[in-house]
């Protein structure tokens, strides 16, 4: 995968305790620790971390132009924050479960979530508010992503089904689903053509929206495979599994070509660069790897600026879009490149890196007892993130309804104190603000339908006028 044989990468200690969940690149990571990560690629830099989020940071994304760094969580909200030393956030809430899921734009006008409340939101980033909801899923979503152009979004849930959605009339197109087993994660290849998905059944499908078929079929991991991206040539995939491993698969001539063994447990999370000379990976072992790619050689600028330039469905298909037209199933029975780069691996953190807490203006103080508890969890990621229902008592849409964050997960020698009484009343006030909170965005998007429509109003009435002018 690099420039020699074993390919050099650098490792970041993570500072966070205890794995990886999330990552984008720069790089910036999320955690079962309630933190976000803001690396410095220079050795021995200092490390930032953002403290607002009271429950675990399931993802993490960096806006186009990377004045933003949007994180979700399981405490039910998005937050944005700018990306430097004073690190000031805003708070978004109106989904009712755990958000597993952010995505922006191309354009960074727009954002995604996906949550287990089994709904999937977009929101306005200029003028930072809630748009519409997308419902159809029966089970969580664990992913939304937004199509190269930003015309579709890409869903997929424990229901068993891959969906594809217009945001221009917030419908559901298409639909994919299977029999076996639930997709992780989901996204587009750069032209807006393909997608893939990531299988909890070890598998990694690709499927062509045009012709609404699947295209490739891998089995090349023995564990779940939790997260995918696509090289921005579109012509290769690297894969992210609870076996431990990555692997990067070759889509033009349909085969695995590199096994990458530097991860100690689970790999949750993988993401190329916008130039696709590297790619970082995260997982249970607390570690970020940064890998250097070898695809220079196959000119893949010149391809990526020809993909830049078919963001359209409509457009003459090119080699680029010329994959296998049947379903091609993949044992792993090929001969490949097994890496394992450990043994010269430039660490770039010691084991205690210098870190910043960088604290948002309405964030709550954790304190030394609360990071010590969320240590403790950190055997519960693998099941959280592969067998939801082994969590379903402190994570499920019911219960989260019955018990408050900060009260049921971390309590306090204070919160412990407090009368059964008063506890039963602030449940029930805590339930009634999910209620309102659902309620004001259902309000909000019904005024922003009348606002269009008012303004379509106001220019049918301009328009007559100017008619009316001309013919007087």
């Amino acid at each position: 995968v690099a420039q020699s044989d074993e390919p050099p990468t650098l490792d970041f200690s993570s500072g966070h305790d205890p794995g990886i969940v999330g990552l984008s690149p720069a790089p910036a990571t999320a955690s079962w620790d309630t933190f976000l990560m803001l690396w410095n690629c220079k050795p021995q830099a200092r490390a930032f971390r953002y403290v607002g989020h009271k429950d675990v940071v399931t993802s993490v994304q960096f806006s186009p132009l990377g004045n933003l760094l949007a994180s979700a969580s399981r405490d039910r909200t998005i937050r944005l924050w700018i990306p430097d030393k004073r690190g000031k956030s805003s708070e978004f809430k109106a989904h009712t479960a755990p958000v597993r899921s952010i995505d922006f734009s191309a354009d960074g006008q727009f954002l995604a979530t996906a949550s287990e409340d089994k709904s999937i939101k977009v929101w306005n980033m200029y003028r930072q508010r809630f748009l519409y909801s997308l419902y159809r899923h029966t089970h969580w979503v664990r992913c939304a992503k937004f199509s190269p152009d930003g015309r579709l979004i890409v869903s997929c849930s424990e229901d068993k089904t891959i969906k594809i959605w217009d945001t221009t009339n917030k419908q559901c197109v298409n639909n994919f689903s299977d029999s076996v087993g639930f997709a992780n994660f989901v996204g587009f290849n750069p032209t807006g053509t393909c997608i893939a998905s990531a299988g909890s059944d070890h598998t990694v499908k690709i499927w062509d929206i045009r012709v609404n078929k699947l295209l490739q079929h891998y089995q090349v991991h023995s564990g779940g495979v939790n997260c995918v991206s696509f090289h921005p040539s579109g012509n290769y995939l690297i894969t992210a599994s609870s076996d431990g491993t990555l692997k990067i698969l070759d889509l033009l001539e349909g085969r695995l070509i590199y096994t990458l063994q530097g991860h100690t447990g689970p790999v949750f999370t993988v993401s190329f660069s916008k130039g696709g000379d590297l790619f970082s990976s995260g997982g249970a072992d607390a570690q970020v790897l940064l890998w250097r790619t070898n695809f220079d050689g196959l000119n893949c600028k010149d391809i990526i600026k020809r993909n830049l330039k078919r963001l359209h469905f409509d457009s003459s298909p090119h080699l680029v879009d010329i994959y296998p037209r049947t379903p091609h199933p993949h044992e792993g029975k090929i001969e490949t490149v097994e890496i394992n780069p450990k043994l010269e691996v430039i660490d770039l953190q010691t084991s205690s890196p210098p870190v910043m807490d960088i604290l948002s203006f309405d964030s709550t103080t954790i304190t030394d007892t609360t990071v010590r508890t969320l240590a403790d969890k950190g055997e519960e990621i693998n099941s959280y993130f592969l067998n939801p229902s082994l969590l379903s008592s402190e994570c499920s849409p019911t219960t989260s309804k019955k018990k408050t964050e900060d009260t049921s997960d971390f309590p306090s020698e204070s919160q412990r104190s407090i009368p059964l009484a008063v506890t039963d009343a602030l449940e029930h006030i805590m339930e009634q603000l999910s209620v309102l909170t659902q309620t004001v965005s259902i309000l909000e998007q019904r005024l922003t339908l009348t606002e269009d429509k008012l303004k379509d109003c106001l220019e049918n009435q301009h328009r007559l006028f100017t008619a009316i002018q001309q013919k007087s």
